[in-house]
């Protein structure tokens, strides 16, 4: 057996679906089947049932993934120990972001970073916290930036800025004229918000736990696949929503004649980005450049945080 048929099992248990699996692997699917059906006789067991469309790992399926992944992360392991003795700051870095960070951080990162570290080019995966996650341990990806607290086992976490939260309201809400909003006061009207996954909602929940009723029997908020499609909403006269800061002061302002923002009264609900990688990442100059980058940019609504300890689980 070979790493590339390896690979191929385990974006096959990632997709379910030998298509989406293939394309995935940027190979033909006919050429994923093939490699499959040949690792399956080649270990004298069936790894996949294959039901209406359907594919699912076998209970054995499900050990052979498990350690494939094992022996897929410690081939990369060995790539970037082979390459601690050439320059660091030469070849792709691969960098995962919430939906809720990238589009306001990556317009100011990725000009910097061109110039600075040229030969670094970034290959950049949204997602959203929990799948990033995922993605770092399996060695998908180098380096992510989420919000923390998060589970710090076999992680580093660099903080690297802070940042509030705002009301993002229609311009002739009857709250525009107000110079700040109390968290209970959203309670009072339709909120919008990102759909179940997305972490920042489950911070603007527990901001104002009134806004939904956990029973179903009170207010429901209406819920947008992206905060620039909530904005959108909002601008429309839908509702009103709660965004961070750095979404509403890092774009363009087409939309402001329709839109106020304005910060919470008393302390302001907020969250702490960080980058995040595996202790075992052997490019810790790539990493450290770019958190330097990230502290150097002229990102508008949050407070960097020039001298927070690096930590690890």
């Amino acid at each position: 057996m070979t790493l590339t048929e390896l690979r191929y099992l385990v974006n096959l248990d990632k997709e379910r679906h030998f298509g989406h699996a293939a394309e995935r692997s940027f190979v033909s699917q006919p050429t994923l089947s093939v490699a499959i059906k040949k690792l399956e006789e080649q270990l004298g067991v069936t790894l996949f049932e294959r039901v209406r469309g359907e594919v699912k790992p076998t209970p054995v399926g499900e050990k052979v993934v498990a350690q494939a992944k094992r022996v897929l992360s410690e081939a990369k392991l060995l790539e970037d120990l082979a390459r601690e003795g050439q320059d660091e700051l030469v070849g792709p870095l691969r960098f995962g972001a919430i939906y809720t960070v990238g589009p306001y951080l990556l317009p100011h990162l990725i000009p910097l970073l061109r110039q600075r570290t040229p030969n670094m080019p970034l290959v950049i995966e949204e997602n959203f916290t929990a799948r990033l996650l995922e993605q770092l341990r399996d060695n998908e990806i180098d380096v992510i930036c989420v919000a923390v607290p998060i589970d710090p086992q076999g992680l580093s976490i660099w903080p690297i800025y802070d940042e509030d939260f705002v009301v993002m309201l229609p311009a002739d809400h009857r709250w525009a004229g107000e110079a700040q909003i109390t968290a209970r006061k959203l309670a009072e009207e339709p909120l919008l918000l990102l759909g179940p996954g997305h972490c920042f909602r489950e911070q603007v929940i527990e901001a104002c736990p009134k806004c939904v009723d956990p029973d179903a029997s009170g207010p429901q908020p209406q819920t947008g696949s992206s905060l620039e499609t909530i904005r959108h909403m909002v601008a429309s006269g839908l509702g009103l929503t709660v965004l961070p800061r750095s979404s509403v002061e890092n774009r363009p302002a087409e939309d402001a004649p329709l839109l106020v923002a304005r910060p919470f009264a008393n302390k302001a609900p907020s969250r702490r980005i960080a980058l995040v990688w595996r202790k075992t990442f052997p490019r810790l100059q790539a990493i450290r450049a770019l958190h330097e980058v990230i502290l150097s940019m002229p990102m508008r609504g949050v407070n960097f945080l020039p001298d927070a300890p690096l930590t690890e689980g």
